[in-house]
């Protein structure tokens, strides 16, 4: 179904003291109607978006502090990463080509407990960056000190949901304190950065914690008012032996807690219906998946069911970018070849899971996901003027299919412009990247 195209025009007279005014571009606004705007206009006042609209000839004498040109742009919702371990950055390059055991048990594990503060601080800073230059402005995170996490996120303007990781590995002492570590991280920081920053809690997964520790989770959840981001069923041989959705049901896990559940590659039918039955949402990470040989999750069919779908670029260390285009090209082409079926997953749906459909996996969606009067002014514009997105004929096809992170110009997270031109304003890009090498580099020496 292609998106429909609207040339109606919003009245504009009422508009006074503006703070940023978007003219002249593009826009797909990724509402319910996919409405596209040619010549349009995005009117922002306080951090939310006041109008939407095609450009009148008065739009250009309204007052606004900041007024950008949008000829050769397409503006689009922030883009939306859905499961991720941002701090990962300084990880880069390291135990490729591995297995998953292996790559975690022989390389990342151990780097993991070298790790200090700072120097999550310093990777997490470089992660921010690299979403800013690729337009992702709201990533979901799981992963160890994520009050440090929430200070880079700060620093650099994004929108994120945090949740701090929950290891037990038949270690109860280390499950408890780590569970008091995420629920102290919950009560501080949700809401952090001007309600930019919310918070979950993170059990790792059903096999590195015990039905016990999954128990306290979730009433911990429920007290906090909090959600849960778990990893389930990313690998085919625990999956199957430990029955982890069924387990989970069986200890009402999911009743009642708003649960993220990241990879969900091998689930079965009555799995998926149990998802449903609860209201569960799934972060697709189709590159990270390729790459670690996970398998392929049945998104057609969770799709059909109803589950809630997002995309994610998982950890830079199995990815090994956070760049949201990469991953949605992908995940169109993995699901085609996958079911030998060139239908299946098509550009719009993709370009919904990494907007909208990621925003409501978060349960986010009344505040972005789509560039709709009310809503958070999350705004990315991307230049169009490139041999590789010429002739203009199907935005979707050419934002999913040709398009890169690095065709981003401008990224704008809260009504603040984060990025203008290529060139970041909240962090100097050479200091971030030179501490960040001299980071991992520590960590190997």
């Amino acid at each position: 179904m292609k998106p429909v195209v609207i040339v109606f025009q919003f009245k504009v007279s009422l508009l006074k003291d503006l703070d940023i005014l978007i003219h002249d571009c593009t826009i797909v606004t990724m509402d319910t109607k996919q409405t596209i705007i040619d010549q349009g206009f995005i009117a922002v006042k306080n951090g939310k978006i006041v109008n939407v609209g095609k450009r009148a000839s008065s739009a250009l004498s309204l007052k606004a502090k900041k007024k950008i040109r949008g000829t050769g742009k397409v503006a689009l919702p922030g883009l939306v990463n859905c499961h991720t371990h941002v701090p990962m950055t300084l990880f880069r390059g390291m135990a490729e080509d591995k297995p998953l055991e292996e790559w975690l048990k022989e390389t990342i594990w151990p780097l993991e407990a070298k790790l200090r503060p700072k120097d999550i601080y310093d990777g997490a800073l470089l992660g921010c960056l690299e979403m800013i230059k690729s337009g992702t402005t709201c990533f979901a995170d799981m992963y160890f000190h994520e009050e440090i996490v929430a200070k880079a996120v700060e620093k650099a303007g994004l929108r994120a949901v945090l949740a701090e990781g929950i290891i037990e590995a038949s270690d109860s002492a280390r499950g408890t304190k780590m569970l008091n570590d995420a629920i102290e991280v919950a009560e501080k920081f949700d809401g952090y950065a001007n309600g930019r920053v919310r918070v979950r809690l993170g059990p790792h997964a059903v096999y590195s914690c015990s039905s016990s520790l999954l128990r306290k989770v979730r009433e911990s959840a429920l007290k906090l008012n909090v959600g849960v981001h778990i990893h389930l069923a990313e690998s085919m041989e625990k999956a199957k032996s430990l029955g982890e959705v069924a387990l989970l049901e069986n200890i009402n896990f999911f009743t009642g807690v708003n649960v993220l559940a990241a990879h969900c590659i091998h689930l079965s039918k009555e799995d998926m219906r149990t998802l449903v039955k609860h209201g569960v949402t799934a972060a697709y990470n189709p590159v990270a998946n390729m790459k670690l040989a996970m398998g392929v999750p049945k998104i057609s069919d969770m799709l059909k069911l109803g589950i809630i779908i997002g995309i994610g670029t998982d950890g830079p260390a199995s990815n090994n970018t956070l760049d949201m285009f990469e991953s949605m090209k992908a995940a169109a082409l993995l699901q085609k070849v996958f079911s030998l079926n060139p239908t299946v997953l098509p550009a719009e749906t993709v370009l919904k899971m990494a907007t909208i459909q990621g925003a409501r996996a978060l349960g986010l969606q009344q505040s972005i996901g789509s560039l709709e009067v009310g809503k958070r002014a999350d705004i990315i514009l991307l230049d169009f003027d490139k041999p590789h997105l010429t002739p203009k004929r199907n935005l979707c096809a050419n934002i999913v299919y040709s398009a890169h992170g690095s065709d981003v110009d401008t990224v704008i997270v809260d009504g603040r412009v984060l990025m203008e031109k290529q060139k970041v304003n909240t962090m100097n890009e050479s200091e971030v990247m030179q501490q960040a090498k001299r980071t991992a580099l520590d960590l190997v020496t």
